[in-house]
């Protein structure tokens, strides 16, 4: 890398930092802020930084990062189980968007290849944003929420022919010709033995690595591996993301895949925000306030069309109305992977520089609208359709209804994830009865064909706890992870009864007396109760009377961890892990010559600060 590469990456990077900055204030995306640092360092805008080769390579291991995170996600079980989902419903979406949008791309262009690929394009949707602002939203396991992944899962898997293709169309022969079967034939070859690598010897290898406990080399293996495999299929002639998704691929079924996806994360995010610096710099500016009103039209068009293609085919495979125009208004957008199809495009010379101009500020225009479409989604549909949305709930609550009304001072389990499980195996143990609510409709039907009481219904809703026998339950035990949802079902059930137990679990400390004045009975938090369980047994093993032992838990637990409240952070503690925290502990020593000597601790002026002195040292 030579140093002016060297200082361009450093003006992106600074910029990039200050942008995010600015546009989270406004809860708007990171990939947003990218993209205008790019337009405005653009030799098109300010011209800061030149559109070099070289700084679009480093910017391409974005796009292999991210391909190598998907692939990470791909598990052959999860496909089996959402096949008709991802198969049938991704599948037909994205023929059928590509063959609308490559027709009206054919007609104006007359160009068969351009409209092959921009088709294609046009199909994506922004896995980035969509998976994010569903999950801040709660609605990630909703009904529209698993149609909307599970479309977006075919499509993230629809982007690797695409990117084999695209290289292809380089030719001035035929199109028949140029799509190369050869090449085709190459890729699967490929696939096979990386396949049969990573099961006979990929495994073994990270099982050996991880054995011998070094972070680094761990961390290096899975950089190791995933840039060799994106380095094997560039040499066959296919596309450097490919190589990083099949790599991904293999080790999805490792026990080690959560960690690889920690560890390769810090790289992905950074890379990937270059490659969307370097899609910014794309767009030209000048050459588009002539266009504006075909970027207006288009960016008009794929909102709207692929709102009602997503509705119609959501509905055909048997969703209900509101589902379906919920999973469309989520998927109406382009997305990430088009900006490296385009960006690939345009280096092979597939697409006319103005149709990239026009596509581009199409895509970028429908993602600066996405979170605002997706937040407001549940409320236009509810409108729209709300004798659907009001009959759905019916038959939801008829159906928690019918498994309430045998049972009488029962649990209600709000959340069947893995603690809800613990949880009720606990309480079957006991012979008592019990009824749990869950969004995930898969666990559902897991559950549900195991013999659990288990049904779909939102905690959040008056109806569902009614229907659940909120009258006549004896406890509630809230295991969400999300506290702002925790604190929606405590306020509900408090409008019903106020002798009620409420059990609630709490990741950390960091809003237990929010949870506590809300109306929750006891809180949970998960990094305290382990400390008082790991001190437990700590203390038997040094002798310690079992009895002194169960005293001091108690009232641990009486005092609502007042004991073990706030620690030191230190170095090592990170920025978000911090801000966190409530009660932060810090040793302050008084040098000579400090103003506090010979001051009694409640005559020092504080300054209204919260603080609270816990201990003196002499």
């Amino acid at each position: 890398m030579n140093h002016i590469t060297f200082e361009e990456i450093v003006v992106l990077l600074t910029l990039a930092v200050f942008s995010i900055v600015c546009l989270k204030r406004f809860n708007i995306a990171p990939i947003l802020a990218y993209l205008v640092v790019g337009i405005i360092v653009s030799p098109h805008a300010m011209g800061l930084v030149d559109d070099t080769q070289d700084v679009r390579f480093i910017a391409e291991f974005g796009v292999v990062f991210l391909m190598f995170t998907v692939g990470l996600e791909f598990s052959l079980s999860k496909m089996i189980t959402l096949r008709k989902e991802v198969f049938g419903l991704g599948g037909t979406q994205m023929l059928l968007t590509s063959l609308i949008a490559g027709s009206i791309d054919w007609y104006f262009s007359q160009n068969v290849k351009e409209a092959i690929i921009v088709g294609g394009i046009i199909a994506l949707s922004s896995t980035a944003i969509v998976t994010k602002q569903l999950s801040e939203q709660l609605e990630l396991n909703s009904r529209h929420g698993h149609l909307a992944v599970s479309i977006l899962i075919f499509q993230d898997l629809a982007v690797i022919p695409l990117l084999v293709l695209i290289p292809t169309l380089n030719s001035d022969e035929t199109l028949l010709l140029s799509l190369e079967i050869k090449t085709f034939m190459t890729s699967g070859i490929i696939l096979i033995i990386m396949l049969a690598i990573g099961h006979w010897i990929l495994r073994p290898l990270m099982r050996t690595i991880a054995n011998i406990r070094s972070a680094e080399l761990f961390s290096l293996s899975v950089l190791l591996i995933a840039l060799s495999a994106a380095w094997a299929t560039h040499a066959a002639g296919l596309s450097l993301a490919l190589g990083s998704f099949i790599a991904g691929m293999m080790l999805s079924e490792t026990e080690y895949r959560h960690q690889i996806e920690v560890d390769i994360r810090p790289f992905q995010n950074i890379l990937l925000g270059l490659f969307f610096i370097t899609v910014g710099m794309l767009l030209d500016l000048n050459a588009l306030i002539p266009q504006l009103h075909w970027v207006i039209l288009v960016a008009l068009l794929l909102i709207v069309a692929k709102t009602f293609i997503v509705t119609m085919l959501c509905y055909l495979f048997g969703a209900t109305p509101g589902v379906s125009l919920r999973t469309g208004l989520v998927l109406n957008q382009g997305g990430e992977f088009g900006f490296a199809l385009l960006t690939l495009a345009f280096a092979n010379n597939v697409i006319e520089p103005e149709t990239i101009q026009i596509v581009l500020s199409a895509i970028i225009l429908s993602m600066m609208l996405t979170p605002w479409i997706i937040t407001n989604n549940g409320r236009w549909v509810k409108i729209i359709f709300k004798q659907s949305y009001l009959s759905n709930r019916q038959k939801i609550i008829n159906k928690i209804e019918q498994n309430s009304i045998p049972l009488s001072d029962h649990v209600i389990i709000c959340g069947y994830g893995h603690i809800g499980q613990n949880i009720s195996r606990f309480i079957e143990e006991k012979s008592q009865n019990y009824i749990a609510l869950d969004l995930d409709s898969i666990r559902i039907q897991e559950a549900i064909e195991a013999g659990e009481t288990v049904v779909y219904g939102d905690p959040i809703h008056k109806e569902v706890l009614q229907a659940a026998g909120i009258n006549k339950a004896r406890a509630i035990v809230v295991t969400i992870k999300n506290n702002s949802a925790a604190k929606k079902i405590i306020r509900q059930v408090r409008t019903f009864r106020n002798d009620i137990p409420i059990l609630v679990r709490s990741i950390d400390e960091t809003q237990l007396d929010e949870l506590y004045s809300e109306g929750a009975t006891d809180v949970i938090p998960e990094t305290l109760e382990s400390s008082i369980i790991m001190a437990s047994h700590l203390l038997i093993h040094l002798d310690v009377p079992l009895n002194e032992i169960t005293k001091d838990i108690a009232r641990a637990r009486r005092d609502r961890y007042k004991f073990l409240r706030g620690y030191y952070p230190g170095d090592e503690a990170s920025h978000e892990e911090s801000s966190k925290i409530n009660e932060h502990m810090y040793t302050m020593v008084l040098h000579p010559g400090s103003r506090a000597i010979g001051m009694r601790i409640g005559d020092i002026n504080l300054d209204g600060r919260d603080i609270v002195f816990t201990a003196l040292r002499r």
